[in-house]
């Protein structure tokens, strides 16, 4: 049975809230939708970076139109900490400021990785070997940047195995020496919440992972789906 990563968060919160510490925490952060809530929530607790690190989208002008998304809500939120003004948010004035840190883009680095997995089902391995080669590269910059903890937004989708997001981002933060933050961020009303966020900012949505294998099998579904309505 798979532990409570949900509940982990919380109490791992609970402790900081009786320390009054604020750690430093590098958050992984795939796009804009899905962090937005972890964001939203985070920021009251923790100094928050958000490392962009996605080359696993592979389409160049996906993942620039993304990284701007990103960066845009980024400046929203921090306008509402220098103004004070948390108006349709669950934030207060505890909410901090938000930094970003981009790495470097390398598809070619993720095509290497799962060549010969190109046509495996969206969540099986090369799904496994994506997350493992993210959330190594954020533990080695957390280690590098000198942050306290380190985790992903990924486990906010319902799409996304967080026990397995879990277990990889454990791994990796013992391999580097830094504490990977347990999440189930879906939990909780965190994924409507998010859609909620998603729809208040006006943000990009994508209807696929990122990677070039995702959207050809997310155009089949669409394809799929016309076909069936056209049968109806």
């Amino acid at each position: 049975m798979n532990p409570n990563y949900s509940k982990m968060l919380e109490k791992e919160i609970e402790q900081l809230e009786k320390s009054g510490t604020v750690p430093k925490l590098l958050l992984h952060s795939c796009c804009a939708p899905c962090s937005s809530y972890v964001m939203e929530y985070l920021r009251e607790h923790f100094a928050i970076t958000v490392f962009y690190y996605n080359p696993n989208i592979t389409a160049g002008e996906e993942y620039r139109y993304r990284l701007a998304e990103e960066k845009r809500l980024i400046e929203a939120y921090n306008r509402q900490v220098d103004e004070q003004n948390f108006e349709g948010m669950h934030s207060t004035e505890r909410a901090r400021r938000i930094e970003i840190l981009e790495a470097p883009y390398d598809p070619e680095r993720y095509l290497s990785l799962v060549k010969g997995y190109e046509d495996c089902p969206e969540g099986g391995d090369r799904c496994g070997i994506c997350f493992e080669m993210r959330l190594r590269a954020t533990a080695e910059a957390a280690r590098a940047g000198g942050f306290d903890l380190f985790t992903t937004t990924l486990t906010i989708s319902p799409l996304k195995n967080a026990p397995r997001l879990n277990r990889i981002g454990e791994s990796v933060g013992h391999e580097y020496g830094v504490r990977f933050l347990p999440s189930d961020f879906k939990k909780k009303n965190g994924y409507k919440r998010s859609i909620e966020l998603s729809r208040q900012f006006d943000l990009y949505r994508q209807n696929f992972c990122g990677c070039a294998f995702s959207r050809r099998d997310a155009e089949r579904r669409e394809q799929k789906t016309e076909e069936g309505s056209a049968l109806a």
